[in-house]
């Protein structure tokens, strides 16, 4: 008998945060990581340029001997770059990525998406980065190898953000951008959902028809747009924009596209 918390009776999964990754990727096959207003995003945008993207979970001195090892930029915050004279600076921003040139290789550190890819990876998890603008294309990638491995399992994970505490703030555009690959799923012949899952499908489904006003409006949207940071929520709500399906190969990101012949 599984761990109840495990949801393992059920071929897609869903769970918030770093706590809630560990206990539903255990025996899955794939996890699917998603952090839309912010990592998978990012992460999305750069896929779509050839970047290949590092993740880690703070941005320190480490952090900088990491991108240094792999010959990357190290990205800073939002924040950090708004207020840096240095105008060639790189941030965790869609819009940051988008509007940057000459970049090959990029470390993104953060405590939520970032963060949770790095150790899902190191306890030997096959990751992918999901967000609305590359959820078909991540669900399409996933149901393929499902038709192949019909036994095959994924876990979603919506990241969260935190609270002043550091504890988990469940973040509802994380819950949409989750429940639009398990949407897609579904469309594509997938019927096997833990409730977890079939409940962030019904929130997406709910929000669909108003999703960029939504993504606006929600308190992280809310957050980013006082900050003056409204143009990255509407990359967030470029919806199915993306082809590009980020797995984590060798501590990267690269597109699946690129390493069609390898196992991922």
């Amino acid at each position: 008998m599984g761990r109840p918390h495990s949801q393992d009776r059920a071929q897609v999964r869903l769970e918030w945060g770093l706590a809630g990754a560990s206990a539903v990727s255990v025996n899955a096959t794939y996890t699917v990581v998603v952090d839309v207003l912010s990592f998978t995003t990012t992460l999305s945008v750069a896929t779509d340029a050839g970047i290949d993207v590092y993740p880690y979970r703070w941005r320190n001195a480490s952090a900088l001997d990491h991108a240094r090892k792999h010959g990357a930029t190290l990205a800073v915050g939002r924040l950090e770059a708004r207020d840096s004279e240095n105008a060639a600076e790189v941030s965790l921003s869609p819009q940051a990525v988008r509007a940057a040139s000459g970049l090959r290789r990029i470390v993104l550190p953060s405590p939520n998406g970032s963060t949770i890819s790095v150790e899902l990876a190191e306890a030997g998890a096959r990751v992918l980065g999901a967000c609305l603008r590359n959820h078909s294309a991540v669900a399409d990638w996933l149901s393929a190898r499902f038709r192949d491995s019909p036994g095959s399992a994924v876990a979603v994970i919506a990241a969260g953000e935190r609270w002043p505490d550091g504890s988990l703030r469940p973040a509802v555009e994380d819950l949409w951008g989750a429940g639009s690959v398990i949407t897609v799923l579904r469309e594509r012949g997938v019927t096997d959902f833990s409730p977890e899952a079939e409940a962030a499908a019904a929130a997406f489904g709910a929000v669909r028809p108003h999703l960029a006003d939504a993504l606006m409006t929600c308190s992280s949207g809310r957050e980013l747009c006082e900050a003056g940071f409204s143009g990255d929520v509407a990359v967030a709500a470029e919806v199915d924009t993306s082809e590009s399906v980020p797995v984590l190969v060798d501590g990267r990101f690269v597109d699946a596209a690129r390493h069609a012949g390898q196992s991922v």
